[in-house]
């Protein structure tokens, strides 16, 4: 069932391996929950090998220990201390303490992206929201709808062709969940490696009532109650079977590693557990197309930030860094996607971050970025950020760019593409991929009866009885996949046997080739990218920097699946 968002969202974990040990930690949400001044923390010991010392300061300071991650030495724990923090910041081994409140959320929120989402969802069009049944299909039925896969070159006549990818071969979704059970997705999901690090929490606006009591109110591995995490997964690797779509990488294996609530928040613990798994677990890539926050931007010593915001945020990020640090170097591939704000990363101290803290709710207020603020996961030590362009290859209008942090673009839609054409301003100009029938049901975008479509962004498609849902959706989270999907075919094709018996390969030798092999595109001969034509106002220009090889708006250039895949020097 999926759960009602708080507005203004629209939108059992076994561990592998010693490393990693996670308890339920989180209150569960229950119809009779009620107010608690109990609240959980993320503990960080100097060094993984002084967790020991972190564990007894948090027991010393009447706190309850509920996880703890030896691998970056990172420990959850309970108090109702409001002295706890405090306390256990001024031990010795203690690097950081961090209210383990909401620190992250899928850019599904209402932004440059969502809010045309909003009015491209609303548009009319073609009368084909249902694919009926069309028998023996030799291409996808939705193929002819996938500009996105044919700017990249993966299609039947491209990398198709050469490379599909390969079953050892292992992407990690972080994110709200993935539907195991969508017709598009089951043939390359693996339950068995799949993991939920969530709980359901009501202060998080995940709803009032547990949806799986004897589970401790954690979703199964195969469930997302969002839609988000469904469609990164589908544009990775939904399969090759004559129904719907296929994603870049379409005979991969496809993993849920779940950090996203269902309200789409994201929490410290989760998000670092969901890591540090992926480094265990022998996962080749993941896709990261949220972002880590309360705090947009995490600031070490922001003067507009109180003492406590301050020393919560040095540890966000070292736990953060600690977490990827060690996922790259258990060999696994990182992308993510670069933000949705219009920021140019290359000159963040002209930002001013008017989002942070969006939890607790109500409590945002302006703040100045510094220069070593850091967007989390994207600005972290080896992430691969993703900027997203429209199917006239322009950047998204409300895409964030830069060339130091957007090593790539890649496709993401842009409603607002085609100016004076048929295109401008519909749903075609977005990405198409799966969408799980319960949040479809939930929404209202399909009838409960007939199961047809009843709005313009959502199409159906049956292969004699099984019917798969399909939505279309804008942003950086869908440029990303794209990225990670290459990615994954790059490992396929170069990879060799070794972690975990699963294909292997260094990450800067996928991350070499992925650029190498990019389609590149030069600054324009007016270097001045201005968005005023389609409506948006002068803050939304960007001003191309650099070189046709590498510039601050298409990165190296645009993902390419057929080059990445065809035998070169690399």
């Amino acid at each position: 069932m999926f759960r009602p968002r708080r507005a203004p969202l629209v939108l059992a974990a076994t561990a592998l391996g010693a490393g990693l040990l996670t308890i339920p930690n989180l209150p569960a949400a229950t119809a009779a929950s009620t107010a608690t001044t109990e609240h959980t923390y993320v503990v960080l010991a100097d060094t993984p090998a002084a967790i020991a010392a972190a564990e007894t300061a948090v027991q010393a300071a009447g706190g309850t220990v509920t996880g703890r991650n030896s691998a970056i030495g990172m420990i959850s724990a309970t108090s109702s201390s409001d002295s706890f923090a405090a306390e256990v910041r001024a031990v010795a081994g203690v690097a950081g303490v961090a209210t383990d409140r909401a620190i992250g959320k899928t850019p599904k929120r209402q932004d440059d992206a969502t809010a045309d989402v909003a009015a491209a969802r609303a548009e009319a069009s073609s009368s084909d929201r249902s694919n009926g049944d069309h028998g023996d299909r030799k291409v996808e039925p939705f193929a002819d709808k996938q500009w996105d896969m044919k700017m990249i070159g993966a299609t039947a006549d491209g990398s198709y062709a050469e490379e599909q990818g390969n079953r050892k071969v292992t992407v990690g979704i972080i994110d709200t969940g993935v539907d195991g059970t969508h017709p598009d997705i089951k043939p390359n999901f693996s339950y068995e490696l799949s993991r939920n690090f969530t709980t359901d929490r009501v202060d998080l606006g995940d709803g009032a009532v547990c949806e799986h009591p004897d589970a401790g109110c954690k979703d199964p591995a195969d469930e997302d109650d969002d839609g988000h995490g469904t469609h990164v997964a589908g544009t990775i690797g939904a399969a090759l079977n004559g129904l719907g779509m296929a994603g870049v990488a379409p005979k991969i294996t496809l993993v849920n590693i779940r950090a996203g609530q269902d309200s789409g928040f994201f929490l410290l613990d989760s998000t670092a557990n969901a890591l540090t798994y992926a480094g265990d677990a022998g996962i080749d890539v993941v896709n990261m197309s949220f972002f880590v926050d309360p705090w947009l931007f995490n600031c070490p010593n922001n003067p507009a930030d109180s003492a406590d915001a301050r020393a919560e945020q040095r540890t966000i990020i070292a736990t953060m860094q600690r977490a990827l640090r060690y996922a790259k170097s258990k060999g696994v591939t990182l992308v993510a996607a670069l933000g949705n704000s219009h920021y140019n990363y290359d000159d963040i101290t002209k930002i001013t971050d008017v989002v942070s803290p969006d939890f607790p709710f109500q409590t945002t207020y302006d703040r100045p970025v510094q220069a070593d603020c850091l967007d989390l996961p994207t600005m972290g030590d080896g992430v691969i950020g993703t900027i997203s362009v429209g199917p006239s290859r322009r950047k998204a209008d409300y895409s964030n760019w830069s060339v130091t942090y957007g090593e790539v673009s890649a496709p993401g839609g842009w409603f607002r593409d085609g100016l004076g054409t048929p295109s401008f301003r519909t749903n075609g100009n977005l990405i198409l991929a799966p969408y799980p029938k319960n949040v479809a049901l939930a929404n209202e975008d399909i009838d409960p009866v007939t199961g047809a479509s009843l709005n313009p962004a959502v199409l159906r498609d049956c292969k004699g009885t099984t019917c798969a849902y399909y939505q279309y959706l804008q942003g950086t989270s869908m440029a990303s996949p794209h990225a990670a999907g290459v990615a994954a075919l790059i490992v396929s094709k170069y990879g060799e046997e070794g972690r975990k018996g699963s294909f292997g390969m260094n990450p800067d030798k996928v991350a070499k080739i992925l650029f190498k092999t990019a389609t590149n595109v030069p600054c324009p001969a007016n270097p001045v990218i201005s968005y005023t034509d389609v409506g948006r106002p002068a803050s939304f220009t960007a001003t191309c920097v650099g070189t046709a090889e590498q510039n601050n708006i298409w990165g190296n250039g645009i993902v390419n699946a057929e080059a990445a895949v065809s035998d070169h020097d690399d």
